[in-house]
């Protein structure tokens, strides 16, 4: 497989996966809103850095797991555990700086390290990235789309990594547009992330029982 084809399947991949509503998507508007469109993109480069690897891990796993079910319903396990701690966390967030956020409207500044590390570390409390990518990629080479190798898994995962840096780019680009618009959602944004991560965590605990 040449490097446009494994790039496009990452691009289109991540680009799917990125589109729909998530922590880290709505986190990249929450960051746009309060600290500025420039914080946002550190948090993104963040995201890419993390997300590259993951999907690097995710191909190789598709070409091991897909023998060996036993490790997926551990893997389920632990990420429904992260889903909740993560619940907590946000709502825990959302009552602390309720308050403040009343206060002062104003964009904050921020670190540009500061930034891109939180990035990382919310990236790295993504639960979903790797058991996507690894399904994503199962269903590729069983349609024969991918064929696994080293190589052609990391075309793949640069593809992601662009895929994932556009999407998530054009949520920043678009909150700062329509900023005022958005303000009541920043306002409530980890009150609904403490909503989204514990909703899912739910319903993966009452898959796996």
């Amino acid at each position: 497989m040449n490097f446009i084809t494994c790039a496009f399947l990452g691009f289109v991949v991540a680009s799917l996966g990125s589109i729909t509503p998530s922590f880290l998507n709505l986190t990249v508007v929450k960051f746009s809103l309060k600290k500025g469109k420039k914080a946002a993109f550190y948090l993104i480069g963040g995201y890419a850095t993390v997300l590259f690897f993951q999907a690097n891990i995710g191909a190789y796993l598709s070409s091991v797991l897909m023998e060996n079910s036993e490790y997926i319903e551990t893997i389920q396990k632990l990420g429904t555990a992260i889903l909740m701690l993560l619940s907590i966390h946000f709502f825990r967030l959302y009552f602390i700086s309720k308050k403040e956020m009343q206060k002062s409207k104003q964009e904050e500044d921020i670190e540009k390290s500061k930034a891109y590390a939180h990035g990382v570390g919310m990236s790295l409390l993504n639960t979903f990235a790797i058991p996507f990518y690894f399904t994503s990629i199962s269903l590729l080479i069983g349609l024969d789309f991918f064929e696994y190798s080293f190589l052609n898994s990391f075309y793949f995962s640069i593809g992601s990594t662009i895929g994932s840096f556009t999407l998530y780019a054009l949520y920043a680009t678009v909150a700062s547009r329509i900023k005022d618009k958005l303000t009541f959602l920043a306002t409530k944004m980890d009150l609904v992330l403490g909503c989204l991560t514990g909703l899912v965590g739910i319903g993966n605990l009452i898959y796996l029982l």
